[in-house]
């Protein structure tokens, strides 16, 4: 009995540590793969589209085409921006510098007013922001240097003795994070360039139930189209894929692998039932084992 059961549990551990070295394939990032996988397949879903109407599938991005140059945030609808103008002349800076008002307690006279902050330009549906002097300015498809320039441009007769410094950060950068992941939830970051990596990783990183070879990212462009853009994690050249730098509101899904999807079947009771069993044909086989009984 004793020999059999030796066989019947190194047949079991055998098993089970081929079946894990087999899946490291699925597991692991930035792996060789071949060009059929679909790492930056992309799927564009306007609104606009017709019912019946074919989703376009963009190929393989290539280096050439998809990785010159340091990356740059373009400004959208909705987007909330902070322009700062500083100079030697602080008469002509204040222009263009809006206070927001102070809030402080009206049932309360002794109270003490909120530190004045600068007013945050919002991004209206058409891509304009209203500026101080110079009304509507369509800053829509503009990085935050192009939008620098052009302000400055507009500034120049402002300013006699020398250039002013325009300095403008996006105050609502953030991704949405959701699936299997440690930490779903809403990401913001103060920087405007986020890698699919880096939102990984302010999640707490994949679980290991999550698919690397299927990650969904949901995208609205500035239009109002939305897209789905699918990534392999596993694939070296996702670096080239357009969803591999997070856009504002992006929407990333980590969808489940077949084990977890399986297990989602059985409830609680189930769960514990099997754990059970598992324990009790574990403590037999050591009972066996250990007082050298036979069946």
């Amino acid at each position: 009995m004793n020999k059999k059961l030796s066989h019947v549990v190194f047949l079991f551990w055998s098993i089970f540590f081929i079946s894990s070295c087999s899946q490291v394939k699925n597991i692991a990032y930035f792996q060789k793969l071949d060009n059929s996988g679909d790492s930056v397949s992309r799927q564009n879903y306007s609104i606009r589209q017709q019912k019946n109407s074919t989703p376009r599938t963009f190929g393989i991005y290539t280096p050439e085409r998809n990785s010159s140059g340091l990356y740059d945030a373009h400004i959208k609808p909705k987007d909330i921006l902070s322009i700062t103008v500083i100079s030697t002349e602080p008469e002509a800076s204040k222009m263009y510098n809006l206070v927001m008002p102070q809030v402080g307690d009206v049932a309360n006279q002794n109270s003490l007013f909120t530190q004045p902050s600068l007013q945050p330009y919002l991004v209206d549906n058409e891509g304009k922001i209203n500026f101080p002097l110079f009304g509507k300015i369509k800053v829509e498809g503009l990085t935050r240097k192009d939008l620098e320039i052009l302000l400055l441009a507009k500034m120049e007769t402002a300013f006699g003795k020398e250039k002013p410094i325009i300095t403008i950060r996006f105050l609502n950068f953030s991704v949405n994070i959701l699936g299997e992941v440690l930490k779903p939830g809403k990401f913001e970051t103060s920087n405007d360039r986020l890698t699919i990596f880096e939102g990984l990783a302010l999640a707490g990183d994949m679980t290991i139930y999550g698919r690397r070879d299927n990650v969904k990212v949901l995208r609205e462009n500035s239009d109002g189209s939305k897209e789905f853009i699918t990534l392999n994690l596993n694939d070296k050249k996702v670096i080239y894929s357009p969803a591999y730098y997070l856009e504002q509101n992006d929407v990333v899904y980590v969808e489940p692998n077949k084990s977890k999807s399986k297990s989602s079947n059985y409830g609680a009771a189930e769960s514990f039932g099997i754990t059970s069993l598992s324990v009790l044909l574990t403590l037999t086989s050591l009972v066996f084992t250990v007082f050298n009984l036979k069946i």
